[in-house]
């Protein structure tokens, strides 16, 4: 058996975000097969099922490490202890979240100082994390693409990595965000008939998560507005808006969106806001309430490479989705037929796809058979199954030997002289085959140029 401790930054409790979630369940799955201990630097109360939780200390942390075969760790951990580059564990870094991106939108209100060391603290923790990671999870075949540019810029794209698997899967795989392998069960009402304004024959259309700047929770609110006026019945439900980690603040567009729903008239009425954190063992009740999950969020590089969570759930619950087009779930949902994806920033459309599929009570029961059917691909043991099978035979990565781990780039001029001759060779011949003569002469001068610049 390996020895597993898995590292998060995030409350573990009844009440827990994304990456807690993901350590949870990571740490539940590897338990099955393996001792696993799940630490956290922030506060920690409730119990592990088959495995250890602890909050742990910055002065502890060593011997945490120190009892373990392979680390897994999640967002700003490798460059607070640089001690992680030298250990002999086996780590494995989840870049499920590209918090580099993130910070651009989190960050985006503040003064540009404050912006630019934000985002320079994120490229370092990432440094640290290539520089040192036997084996990367990401959460998508694009953002696959992303990690693997990064690593090629960082060194660990070398002749050792490369000649030990041409394809890289054994340096950088994908591990999505999981679902329940059994279907949720209903311990009580928790919407309909529950929250004041909501009935048992009303139509709700569920937004299943918290509130941050880069979704768009305005363009639904916008239309709802519209919808109400065709299917009175329509109830919009935000499922959290106050995160259980208390570092994180509300956001501007939580404030936003309750600006806008006041406005139009509709909190209350047609607009309901739960001012809380659902708890993990309870958010089935919620997702059973709904007839509609939707996700929206603005084009931009954040959106383009994240993969929504909540979604997940939404698989889990068989519900229909309606969310923005442009990332990784919006081709799904389009593809298998899970609902229907929108143009951002569009609430007539979005609103003309949520009439549809609230009225047409046919149509909303084949897209539950194609979330279901799809839903099957997302568990958590089909999507952890190459987590499983690393930690069985851990191993380190192919450079893991090397001192420069995350080198610079060569410099051409402290090659040894026969090296030199070789490339050389190899250049001209290559510019020869693509551009004739002129172009040998054309990089000759450029060669000849940037010597004399020196």
């Amino acid at each position: 058996m390996t020895r597993v401790l898995v590292v998060t930054l995030d409350t573990l409790a009844e009440r827990m975000a994304g990456p807690a979630i993901r350590a949870w369940e990571i740490s539940a799955a590897l338990a099955a097969e393996h001792p696993v201990r799940l630490v956290t630097f922030g506060a920690c109360s409730r119990p592990g099922e088959g495995f250890a939780t602890r909050h742990v200390s910055v002065e502890d942390f060593r011997a945490e490490v120190d009892g373990a075969d392979v680390v897994i760790i999640q967002g700003f951990v490798a460059q607070t202890f640089p001690w992680l580059q030298t250990c002999p564990q086996h780590i494995v870094v989840d870049l499920y979240d590209p918090f580099h991106l993130e910070s651009l939108e989190v960050e985006r209100y503040r003064p540009t100082p404050e912006r630019h060391a934000s985002l320079a603290n994120a490229l370092r923790e990432l440094h640290a994390q290539a520089a040192r990671g036997d084996l990367f999870l990401c959460a998508s075949e694009k953002q696959r693409d992303l990690w693997l540019g990064h690593l090629a810029a960082a060194g660990r794209i070398n002749p050792e990595t490369y000649d030990a698997d041409p394809s890289l899967e054994n340096l950088v795989t994908v591990v999505p965000f999981g679902t329940a392998p059994t279907p949720p069960v209903r311990q009580a009402r928790a919407i309909k008939e529950v929250t004041p304004g909501i009935g048992a024959a009303d139509k709700v259309v569920l937004w299943g998560g918290g509130i941050y700047n880069w979704f768009d929770p305005v363009t639904v609110v916008r239309a709802i507005d519209d919808v109400r006026r065709r299917v009175p019945e329509v109830r919009l439900y935000f499922l959290g808006m106050k995160h259980p980690n208390p570092d994180v603040p509300e956001m501007a567009m939580a404030t936003r969106t309750r600006e806008v729903s006041d406005s139009l008239g509709l909190t209350g009425t047609h607009v309901f806001f739960n001012e809380d954190w659902v708890e993990y063992s309870r958010r089935a009740d919620y997702l059973l309430d709904a007839d509609i999950g939707v996700s929206t969020h603005f084009q931009h590089i954040e959106t383009a490479f994240s993969f929504r969570t909540r979604i997940l759930d939404y698989l889990w619950a068989r519900l229909p989705i309606v969310c923005s087009e442009g990332d990784t779930f919006g081709a799904l949902v389009e593809q298998e037929g899970l609902g229907a994806a929108v143009p951002s920033e569009d609430p007539k459309r979005l609103a003309d796809e949520l009439v549809r599929l609230l009225e047409d009570d046919e149509r909303r029961t084949e897209v539950r058979a194609n979330v279901a059917r799809v839903a099957a691909r997302y568990t958590w043991p089909v999507v952890l199954a190459p987590l499983l099978e690393y930690c069985r035979e851990p191993y380190r990565a192919a450079d893991a030997g090397r001192p420069d781990r995350a080198p610079l780039p060569v410099d051409f001029a402290s090659l040894p002289l026969t090296v030199r001759i070789r490339l050389d060779a190899r250049a001209v011949m290559s510019h020869l085959r693509s551009g004739g003569p002129r172009a040998v002469m054309e990089k000759f001068r450029w060669r000849l140029a940037k010597r004399r610049s020196r």
